[in-house]
């Protein structure tokens, strides 16, 4: 029986893909961990990793295709001798089959006897997986699985080779109502208008990225109720300090940056005031153990944000070391999923532009951004007097059905102190 290969979910936020290329061609014979595809995410450009040993019998999706949903069928897999297969229809190309299927019913072969009856073949009971067995299971399954806290090591898989698939796990009739419910609820359309007339334009479609980008950060600004809180800080003593520790780690090659010393801080703030490090969860708050900061790099057509984990127990070389790898990683386009999946807080740091302010979009479903600009000499109270300081604006965006404006504050507050006295970061 031929195995469908299916369009894996490659990042927490991918729904759909583009298959960029086949790294196979039909009729080729692969092993479990060839790489047989480049697929196109929202974060980046990844190779897909065969699962299974087989023979590639049919190329279901061409390569170049966009938008391909999870889940889909893009290949079918076939054992050694066995022909090649027709995709199934619920999963494959019903339009296609829908306009070859009516020419074979209306023209027959002229004088030819109907075939007897075949005989069904019996149909071998299905094997239910222990958990000592390698689970086959179909990526969108996985991700119900994971997300509703199923064992899948108990449930008996109906799909090719005993592979488990949604219907599977007993919630389809619950995802059919979600589906009818929200198909039955008037939605807001944007009104997209289109370039106005006379005027040179150059039109350019949108990749996976900048679509997943423009999706999420419209359902941020509203659904996510944000509330934003500034707080200025003299960056002087930083400044002093990070000049001191990159004279004496100068012989080891690590460079430490502002904004390596900020992410510490941000860590630091949310150990202060844990009532800010937490998600909105429905009916439900999550409450965060550790810091775990997203941070945004700009890339070439969009913004990924790569996970500096566990900050408050790095060290600032560690952390240093680590930003600098995951930013090259981002611009290079190879980030793995484990680079940027999760995160409890998320920091956008501008003021290597020239930017004097920024109020952040909220990375759902994170519940707190923080958003830096530059430095700024300008006058400020220093001992009592007025003199030159560099003055950084730190604006944080929180969603505010998880986060009261008095937790916000206080989290800014911590964070203004810890920046002005950064001699607390190497505790």
């Amino acid at each position: 029986m031929a195995i469908e290969l299916t369009m894996p979910a490659l990042s927490p936020t991918m729904e759909k893909g583009t298959l960029a290329k086949w790294l196979v061609a039909e009729g080729d014979t692969i092993k479990a961990g060839d790489m047989i595809a480049e697929i196109e995410t929202d974060k980046a450009t990844m190779e897909y990793e065969a699962a299974e040993d087989g023979r590639i019998a049919r190329l279901v999706i061409a390569e170049g295709t966009d938008d391909v949903l999870v889940g889909a069928v893009i290949a079918l897999l076939a054992e050694a001798g066995e022909a090649a297969p027709e995709p199934s229809v619920d999963v494959a190309a019903p339009a296609a089959q829908a306009i070859v299927a009516p020419s074979a019913v209306a023209a027959p072969p002229a004088q030819a006897p109907a075939p007897p009856p075949a005989a069904p073949a019996p149909q071998p009971a299905p094997r239910r997986l222990s958990p000592a067995d390698r689970i086959k299971v179909s990526p969108l399954a996985a991700r119900i699985a994971e997300a509703r806290g199923i064992e899948l090591a108990g449930v008996t898989g109906s799909g090719p080779n005993g592979r488990i698939v949604r219907a599977d796990l007993g919630i389809s009739s619950l995802l059919a109502a979600t589906e009818t419910l929200a198909a039955s609820t008037p939605a807001a359309v944007p009104v997209i208008a289109p370039p106005p007339a006379g005027v040179p334009v150059e039109t350019v479609k949108l990749s996976s990225m900048r679509k997943t980008i423009a999706r999420r950060l419209t359902e941020s600004k509203t659904s996510v109720p944000h509330f934003y809180l500034t707080a200025r800080c003299n960056l002087g003593a930083m400044l002093e300090v990070r000049q001191q520790l990159n004279a004496a780690l100068a012989e080891t090659g690590t460079k430490l940056s502002v904004n390596d010393l900020l992410i510490k801080a941000l860590a630091y703030a949310l150990a202060e005031v844990p009532d800010a490090n937490v998600q909105f969860g429905g009916d439900a708050l999550h409450r965060f153990g550790r810091v775990d900061v997203s941070m945004a790099v700009a890339i070439d057509g969009g913004l990924v944000t790569p996970v500096l984990r566990d900050v408050a127990s790095l060290s600032l070389s560690a952390i240093a070391s680590q930003s600098k790898a995951l930013a090259a990683k981002a611009r290079d386009g190879k980030l793995t999923p484990e680079d940027y999946a999760g995160g409890t807080v998320s920091i956008s740091n501008l003021g290597m532009f020239g930017i004097d302010e920024m109020v952040p979009v909220i990375n759902p479903p994170q519940a707190l951004i923080l958003g830096v600009g530059a430095g700024v000499e300008q006058p400020w109270a220093v001992d009592g007097q007025i003199a030159l300081a560099t003055i950084m604006a730190a604006t944080a965006s929180f969603d505010h059905r998880a986060i009261d404006g008095a937790t916000g504050a206080r989290f800014m507050q911590a964070f203004r102190q810890l920046v002005e006295e950064p001699m607390r970061l190497l505790a």
